[in-house]
């Protein structure tokens, strides 16, 4: 059985975990001094016991230094193997170098947690360029797909939907969600030119009158894409769109914009633990945890 420690703020994630698959919880403290530095102090594990971390990487600069501390300390007071569930995971957009002296953001972080930790679950990491998370962690690494509970949600509180992809890279999520649902989708081409400067094309939604538009995508941070996706619907001609994102970053005024643009509901996976997190994730996550932890377990 592997026993569940939570970094600040994975508190209600480990519990969930720990309710769907059994496993104990022990006990995670951070401290923070004035000059910024932290303590972890951890409950010891049991001896040769596998643990595991939870932690969401929402803010990764302000919470690795304490996450590698943790994983350091547990293996040092005796956990056989230390495990990262990390629902959302960080620096997998920057998987190649750009333009001359970028740092390839993605492979880096990925061998620094690969020296910390013996395996790693996350949820539809941002995979862009790379067929598969062992391509950038070095570890057993294991992958729980949301479409499903995506899309058992849309089902459930959209009516007529249309799935749209707000750019080509989202496609794979639309085609997967539209699947389950038996639903039309359409995918649209978007042109970057900046962090929050986008210019994207949705061509033949009028095809789709009478239709609610529901916009889905990985990743909503900025919410410029999604924006102007909302943008180019006639929101006259249908329902009020819905906004569905498998990780709720939410840079600061991004719902507001997205609610100005005209979406009618924003609705994210408790990957990351916010206001529209109502897709709940925990129970597939917990199952990979439990084979995870089948899988490891010697030969009688």
């Amino acid at each position: 059985m592997t026993a569940l420690y939570a970094m600040p703020g994975n508190q209600a994630f480990a519990d969930q975990l720990a309710l769907h698959g059994g496993q104990p919880r022990r006990e995670l403290q951070l401290h923070r001094f004035p000059d910024r530095e932290s303590l972890v102090k951890v409950a010891p594990p049991l001896a040769h016991e596998d643990v595991a971390i939870v932690c969401t990487l929402a803010d990764p600069d302000a919470q690795v230094v304490p996450l590698l501390m943790a994983a350091a300390t547990l293996r040092e007071l005796g956990a056989a193997r230390v495990g990262l569930v990390a629902p959302y995971l960080a620096y997998m957009r920057q998987d190649t170098r750009f333009h001359a002296g970028e740092a390839v953001s993605a492979r880096i972080f990925g061998q620094l947690l690969g020296e910390a930790f013996d395996w790693l679950i996350t949820v539809d990491p941002h995979l862009h360029r790379y067929h598969s998370l062992d391509q950038v962690y070095p570890l057993d690494g294991r992958v729980v797909h949301a479409a499903a509970r995506v899309a058992a949600w849309i089902g459930q509180h959209v009516v007529a939907p249309l799935i749209i992809g707000p750019d080509g890279e989202s496609e794979q999520w639309v085609r997967d969600v539209a699947t389950r649902l038996s639903a039309p989708f359409v995918v649209a081409s978007k042109e970057r030119r900046g962090d929050r400067d986008v210019e994207v094309t949705l061509a033949g939604i009028e095809r789709w009158g009478g239709h609610t538009p529901v916009l889905v995508d990985d990743i909503l941070s900025s919410g410029r894409t999604m924006i102007e996706a909302l943008h180019r619907l006639d929101l006259q001609a249908s329902p009020g769109p819905v906004c569905v994102g498998v990780h709720g970053i939410f840079a600061p005024g991004a719902i507001e914009q997205l609610r100005a643009a005209g979406a009618s509901r924003i609705v994210t996976s408790n990957t990351i633990n916010n206001d529209t997190s109502l897709i709940d994730i925990s129970e597939d996550v917990a199952a990979v945890l439990g084979e995870l932890g089948r899988s490891q377990r010697p030969p009688q």
